[in-house]
């Protein structure tokens, strides 16, 4: 996502309740800096973690088995140049991780092998969301052009999806290679309501060009296909586990006043290519000592396990990093604290259990006990 409201309302959905550590909260009245209330340093001279790792919290006993006792989060990249990282996916074959500087219209590459960080594509159209294929080429969901682009081997670039309807697209957002080969993505139009992150539509509209909706891309025919409009912005895009089902973040509350800050999820039917049963799978309410706080779930991704790992933000200490639900029924469970705005959250490493977090101008990762349900 891109700009929700920094300031959500309160709202009357279901809440989840955790308490503030008051170790920080001590920390940050004792130090007067205020940099200390976003959570904790993790600069050059920052003091070591002891384990276990205090800013992954555990709610539910479910969440216990995920978290690691001797893994701290790692800050592994971060530029005052770099000004909203996203989309971020994991190559296997070359062992790396690509993510977007919506922006500055560039992507970034991590290394694992020693951890370099380079400039992967300049310019990068704006890019948002990214993945690959099982063939490996890059999908990236691009703000400036309003497309859905694959980069071929070659490195070539190829258009595969601009319009719908005889309309442009808003600008996609995020998106998911089902294993027919198939491209389910995401358009909620940020990129084309500024200029910061894409061009600006003249049609004075939070709906730029059209409906905000999820679509499909048809692997055989090329053809787009409208899967469902019944979401205000829909934003962040996961599949099971199984590929029956597609979880999607409603971020549509950053221009709508009735739209519930959740999770949704449809059943995929009809061989893959439609979908059914809409309902809200999570809330992003949360009660924070005493308080009923609304952020939002940006970036969303899936476990072996069923669970959806959610990016989360825009509402501050205790609340922004990542949120973890259970995928039997969609109880947060888990928590990964971060001293940023998450964006947007993708499992890789060699053995696809290592979870990299964009946050705002930093990228971030943990090591879980699960892996990602998904090649990317």
């Amino acid at each position: 996502m891109n700009q929700p409201s920094p300031t959500p309302e309160q709202t009357s959905e279901p809440t989840t309740k955790v308490g503030r550590r008051s170790f920080l909260a001590a920390a940050a009245a004792a130090t007067g800096f205020a940099g200390a209330a976003l959570g904790r340093d993790y600069g050059p001279n920052a003091a070591p973690t002891r384990y276990p790792e205090p800013d992954v919290v555990v709610l539910d006993d479910r969440f216990k088995k995920y978290k690691l006792g001797n893994s701290p989060i790692l800050r592994l990249f971060h530029s005052q140049k770099m000004l909203w990282a996203e989309g971020p996916a994991w190559n296997a074959v070359g062992r790396y991780l690509l993510w977007s500087d919506i922006p500055s219209n560039v992507q970034y590459r991590w290394l694992e092998e020693d951890g370099h960080v380079s400039i992967f594509r300049n310019p990068s159209q704006c890019s948002n969301g990214n993945t690959f294929d099982f063939q490996g080429r890059q999908i990236a969901f691009e703000h400036l052009t309003r497309t859905v682009a694959r980069y071929e081997h070659d490195g070539t670039r190829t258009v595969l999806a601009s319009e719908y309807g005889g309309k442009s697209l808003n600008a996609p957002n995020d998106g998911a290679v089902h294993p027919s080969g198939d491209i389910f993505f995401t358009d909620p139009g940020y990129g084309g309501l500024m200029n910061y992150e894409g061009r600006r539509a003249n049609t004075g509209s939070v709906q730029p060009y059209q409906k905000e909706a999820i679509y499909r891309i048809d692997a055989k025919t090329g053809k787009v296909h409208q899967l469902s409009d019944e979401i205000h912005k829909p934003n962040g895009l996961c599949f099971s586990p199984d590929y029956k089902k597609v979880y999607v973040a409603d971020t549509g509350a950053s221009h709508y006043d009735d739209a519930k800050r959740n999770i949704k999820v449809w059943d995929i039917v009809d061989n893959g290519t439609k979908l059914a049963n809409g309902k809200e799978f999570a809330s992003m309410m949360l009660e924070i000592d005493g308080e009923e706080k609304g952020g939002f779930a940006d970036g969303i991704r899936c476990d072996e396990d069923g669970n959806i790992w959610a990016s989360a933000g825009w509402v501050g200490e205790g609340y922004d990093g990542v949120h973890i639900f259970a995928g039997e029924d969609g109880t947060r469970i888990g928590q990964i604290l971060l001293p940023e705005i998450c964006s947007n959250v993708c499992f890789g490493g060699t053995k696809r259990n290592r979870l990299f977090m964009t946050g705002s101008t930093s990228l971030y990762a943990v090591y879980v006990e699960t892996k990602g349900a998904h090649i990317t």
